[in-house]
């Protein structure tokens, strides 16, 4: 079922991904990983504006101090309110990229990568501590992406992509993550699992590229709900509007034909779908 869908944003994004909305100046922030640009979207106005990144750019998200934290190809990017930019963590692996990334309810980021040839293991999943120091806490990952927590914060949930999973962390008191295990094996529906939000009663909302549909999953593991979208690829999924009820979703243009597809690229939104979690600011 459709239930409601609208266009939020009519684009031609090559690889939207990495909605996340911004209560600060209440507007929807994404990125088109391969164009490198960050884009900005006001739903009340109807603006919106782009900022361009030197390289390809996984996820951006708003940080405490103002400006942006950014998931770049060679590392850890900050933006500061001006428009100014300096390294947090420049790690630079040859033949490898930031993909998807998270700021957990402590403020530190983790940060997803993975190769651009998508090599098995390739990847990493990185806890970014706002001072810029890291940890690994998931090394070997092939498609690093969806990651959120539970309403509690004693919870993170992550994709691997190709593992056809969504696993579940156990929080620990230093704000790291232990004890990975499957929650739910989605390889019997349609599509690869890839970005993910997880809403106000604790369920995990999934985006199914070439599912052309977002799963929602109740902590249990349990299938609750299919909400259908009008492209192949859609990328991943986040709550916004003033009273975060609006689930937005981003999706792929690249590898579809765009004329059977012609809003691929675009953003969406499902009016009312639920009730999302406040997302906290990177505190870096």
């Amino acid at each position: 079922m459709t239930d409601g869908l609208e266009i939020a944003i009519r684009a031609e994004a090559e690889l939207g991904e990495g909605p996340t909305w911004d209560p600060e100046r209440a507007r929807l922030v994404w990125v088109d990983i391969l164009s490198a640009r960050v884009h900005f979207f006001d739903p009340a106005s109807g603006r919106r504006s782009t900022l361009a990144t030197e390289q390809h750019v996984g996820a951006a998200k708003p940080r405490a101090a103002g400006g942006l934290v950014v998931n770049l190809r060679d590392g850890i990017g900050l933006y500061d309110e001006a428009g100014a930019f300096s390294w947090l963590r420049y790690d630079p692996v040859p033949g490898r990229r930031g993909n998807d990334a998270a700021v957990a309810p402590d403020g530190a980021l983790f940060a997803g990568s993975m190769r651009y040839d998508e090599r098995p293991g390739g990847g990493t999943l990185d806890r970014v501590a706002p001072d810029g120091t890291a940890a690994t806490v998931a090394g070997e990952v092939t498609v690093s992406n969806g990651i959120g927590w539970s309403p509690d914060g004693s919870l993170m949930y992550y994709i691997d992509t190709p593992t056809r999973r969504v696993d579940v962390f156990t929080v620990t008191g230093d704000g790291g993550v232990t004890g990975r295990r499957p929650l739910v094996d989605v390889s019997d529906v349609p599509g690869s699992p890839d970005g993910l939000t997880v809403d106000a009663e604790g369920c995990v909302w999934v985006a199914f590229w070439d599912g052309a549909a977002v799963r929602r999953y109740t902590p249990e593991g349990k299938l609750d709900r299919t909400l259908s979208v009008p492209v192949a690829r859609p990328t991943a999924c986040a709550f916004g509007g003033p009273s975060l009820t609006d689930l937005y979703v981003t999706t792929a243009r690249t590898g579809i034909d765009a004329a059977a597809e012609p809003l691929a690229g675009s953003v969406l939104v499902f009016p009312d779908a639920g009730r999302g979690l406040p997302q906290p600011a990177f505190a870096g």
